[in-house]
């Protein structure tokens, strides 16, 4: 059989950093805000199934967040004040994500690709509307750890992006908004109590 980079190039995640443009506290990687979006996705396809009664599959959900810029081992962050500049350069670029996500997909063996593509460059579309969700929550969840660590750098995006978060209208995420969401601005010792 012949070798395949596809696993080695996923690690290489941990190498791409997020938030170019910006001053930030601390540096965050494609590799952890992947495992963010995970756990993030898995909540509201949860909170979607057990609180709402809607059938979706939480594990799907985090898996396929969890590659969901895996196309980014190749394109790299694309700040996104660059990336919706206009029509034509978010065309552009997506067209450029799928490509490299074909050429990731096409880095497995052939038994391999029906099991990664649904996760990578075929995702069904009530997923990705979990992932996209988790996605948008999960750069909030940065915008108010940076603002909570004093760092003003992030108060527009932080308010574009609550906006951006509450445009979605889903309630799994308006449940996640109101249920976990402020948690996040608290510091180590008030989420830290001790239950008797």
């Amino acid at each position: 059989m012949e070798q395949s980079g596809f696993f080695a190039l996923i690690s290489r995640m941990r190498h791409i950093k997020r938030w170019g443009l910006m001053r930030g506290s601390y540096n965050e990687n494609v590799q952890e805000h992947s495992h963010m979006v995970a756990v993030l996705a898995h909540a509201l396809a949860v909170i979607r199934r057990d609180v709402f009664g809607r059938e979706t599959d939480p594990n799907a959900a985090a898996a396929a967040a969890l590659f969901h810029d895996a196309s980014e081992i190749f394109t790299g962050d694309l700040p996104t004040p660059v990336k919706y500049l206009n029509p034509e350069i978010m065309a552009a670029y997506r067209k450029v994500e799928g490509l490299a996500e074909k050429k990731l997909i096409a880095m497995l063996p052939e038994s391999l690709r029906a099991s990664y593509s649904p996760l990578i460059d075929s995702v069904p579309v009530e997923i990705r509307e979990i992932v996209k969700a988790a996605d948008k929550l999960a750069a909030l969840i940065k915008c108010v750890e940076e603002l909570k660590a004093g760092n003003n750098e992030f108060l527009l995006a932080e308010r574009q992006t609550r906006r951006a978060v509450d445009k979605l209208a889903l309630p799994e995420v308006q449940y996640f908004m109101e249920n976990f969401m402020p948690a996040f601005s608290l510091t180590l010792d008030e989420l830290n109590f001790s239950v008797d």
